[in-house]
């Protein structure tokens, strides 16, 4: 009897030992990790199973396990385009599950001042998976649908932010984000204030972008600044504004030409946003701006100045005067300052 009993003994913990070997290969092989080096992989709308297979391997501490999960779970016939963050300590079953669901890892976008809306496209796109070309196109699509002439004149929808899209994102579905936001922005109050203003909307966002551009994008001022354009605007005075003539020269020369110092020989560039040679308000923003930006215009401080010098002692800052005399001085010091950093 201690002699069979033995036996089964044995019987049964070579049973209970080769089950847990069975049993460890097949957790290992479904739930263990199998993730060699963190990172990203791109799976396009063109994609197939092998290509798939292609760009996650590098990332992977077996293969064949991984190819033979996700056939067991049909990802090589079922699967979404994405962006999809490789992470330590996955599963291949893990792994097959968020690119079946498609659960992506979102991309962070910079939106800044671009002088235009083909300059920002043609950041954005750098990590989208359709090309500017396409952006483009659906853009000017929107620009038409409502009314304007092309995606430059959806300038005034962009504003100057930190966004996350994925990867995959369409143009529409990039520019309804924006379109919301702008929609949102502008509440009852602030259409009261623009009705109060006297200007359109093209108008604000205009003037806006001059504040942005003479404050660099500093609030401090902004107010002061938006006043002070105000009361020339009014006076029917010329607004005079350097950054206009910087983008009438850039925009004229496809950004290819940029000028850090305006000289003489640039305030006679003929364009209809340069406004030293047109009295009014610019026909559109000239550069995408920040909502701060355009509160300070229908928040303008209520002042009597008419002229901004930078200032030479507070880097980023402006001395203000209704004065000709005190402003010729101001003008001066700062020429003198220019010259001694050598900026031309």
């Amino acid at each position: 009897m201690k002699k069979e009993a033995s036996v089964f003994a044995i019987i049964a913990l070579i049973i209970v030992l080769i089950g847990g070997y069975f049993g460890y290969q097949y957790y290992s092989k479904y739930y263990g990790n199998n993730v060699e080096k963190e990172g990203y992989i791109l799976i396009p709308h063109t994609a197939n199973f092998n290509s798939i297979v292609d760009s996650i391997s590098p990332y992977l501490k077996n293969k064949e396990q991984f190819v033979q999960v996700a056939k067991d779970k049909n990802m090589n016939h079922y699967f979404k385009a994405g962006r999809y963050r490789i992470v330590s300590g996955t599963s291949n079953t893990n792994l097959v599950n968020m690119i079946k669901a498609g659960n992506q890892t979102e991309n962070t976008y910079r939106i800044g001042d671009f002088g235009d809306v083909y300059q920002m496209v043609g950041r954005v796109t750098r990590k989208t998976e359709l090309d500017s070309l396409r952006f483009v196109k659906d853009f000017n699509e929107i620009a038409v649908q409502k009314g304007y002439n092309n995606a430059e004149d959806l300038k005034k929808y962009f504003f100057i932010d930190t966004y996350n899209f994925f990867w995959t994102v369409t143009p529409k579905e990039f520019f309804k984000k924006f379109e919301d936001d702008y929609n949102d922005f502008w509440t009852a109050e602030r259409k009261a204030k623009e009705a109060q203003s006297g200007l359109t909307r093209d108008q604000i966002y205009a003037l806006a972008s001059i504040v942005y551009k003479e404050s660099g994008g500093k609030p401090d001022e902004q107010k002061t600044i938006a006043g002070l354009y105000l009361n020339r605007y009014r006076k029917g005075m010329k607004l005079q504004s350097d950054p206009t003539v910087i983008y009438a020269i850039n925009k004229d020369s496809n950004f290819t030409t940029p000028i850090k110092r305006v000289l003489y020989k640039h305030l006679k560039h003929p364009s209809p946003y340069n406004t030293y040679a047109n009295t009014g308000i610019p026909p559109g923003p000239i550069c995408v701006t920040d909502k701060s930006s355009v509160d300070a215009v229908l928040n303008a401080e209520k002042n009597n100045y008419i002229f901004m010098a930078a200032d030479p002692n507070r880097f980023g800052f402006h001395r203000f005067t209704a004065s000709d005399a005190e402003h010729a001085k101001n003008a001066r010091d700062y020429q003198e300052w220019l010259n001694s950093k050598n900026i031309k």
